[in-house]
């Protein structure tokens, strides 16, 4: 797919200059275009990942780095700065933060995006037929790599008053109460929504704000690849699989992070869990192509709801 998000003249006069950011899992996806969204409106972000231009991590995708990321975000008017990151291991993160700190003296949004276990994924087994090597595997890149990654940058991050903590997962609190026909990955996908929720409680007396953020049907690099089709082609998946129809960018969950780092009264959504469509609402931004999807409500309506509709009604 196109890498092209915003490419604005912001930059230092954007609504998030001055301000640092660290996107935990910038890689690809709704990472990717986090950061560069971000950078978009003027912050200085840190983008990490395990895979570089010398190493590609296990999910095995070598065309998407994060050096491309950080030269993304600063093509679109921020700074980008490229840290190769494995969030499993403590030290590693550590290094991180105190880099940041040295460098910037400050982190004002941590967007915790750290997922990569897609390829772990098997549907229609029970728990007990499944694989449990690669179900814990798919625990640990989803929740632990969550966790340490809150212990170490939370001390920087509410060393200033307002900080902003962006929790990134698959479906808010009210899709995910349908069972996601996984164990492993269900726990792994609600621990994001429960995350946000405490640390919303954590953060209150820091004038912090803690969200969970999801985007709708991703058209993601990974997505594209799996129906065999381009951005520019895009819909001619639909045949396949014609709920794809209601697809959104990654730009879209993007804009709806750096809408939410933008607002003064971002407070209002602490310890929710949202779509990137629900904010779009709020916020009045749209997609690359200038649709706002609501994926949730067209699943919600017409799909699990049987309501006559289709996704064009939706956009």
């Amino acid at each position: 797919m196109s890498t092209q998000g915003t490419r604005g003249t912001q930059g230092t006069q954007g609504p998030l200059a001055g301000k640092v950011a660290l996107v935990a899992g910038a890689t690809r996806g709704a990472g990717r275009a986090m950061a560069v969204e971000l950078g978009a409106a003027g912050a200085t972000v840190y983008a990490t990942g395990r895979t570089t231009r010398d190493r590609v991590s296990e999910v095995g995708r070598a065309t998407e780095t994060i050096e491309e990321t950080a030269e993304l975000v600063t093509a679109a008017g921020g700074e980008g700065i490229a840290v190769p990151t494995d969030h499993l291991e403590p030290e590693q993160v550590r290094a991180l933060i105190g880099r940041i700190d040295r460098e910037q003296g400050r982190l004002d949004v941590l967007v915790n995006d750290v997922w990569g276990g897609e390829h772990l994924i098997v549907f229609g087994k029970k728990t007990w037929e499944n694989d449990l090597a690669g179900g814990l595997r798919m625990l640990r890149l989803g929740v632990e790599t969550h966790l340490i990654t809150h212990y170490y940058a939370l001390p920087l991050l509410i060393r200033n008053p307002g900080g902003l903590v962006i929790e990134v997962t698959d479906g808010n609190e009210e899709f995910n109460k349908t069972y996601r026909e996984n164990l492993f990955f269900d726990l792994a996908k609600n621990a994001p929504i429960r995350t946000a929720f405490g640390l919303a409680e954590e953060l209150k007396e820091f004038d912090g704000t803690a969200v969970c953020v999801s985007p709708g049907f991703l058209r993601s690099e990974q997505m594209l690849d799996h129906f065999g089709v381009t951005e520019e082609n895009w819909r001619d998946a639909v045949e396949k699989e014609p709920h794809f129809a209601i697809a959104e960018t990654p730009y879209f969950v993007g804009r709806a992070v750096a809408a939410l780092a933008a607002d003064p009264d971002r407070a209002r959504w602490s310890g929710k869990s949202v779509f990137s469509g629900d904010l779009a609402k709020v916020y009045g931004f749209t997609d690359l192509d200038g649709s706002r999807p609501d994926a949730f409500g067209y699943f919600r309506d017409v799909v699990f709801g049987g309501k006559e509709g289709t996704a064009a009604d939706y956009r």
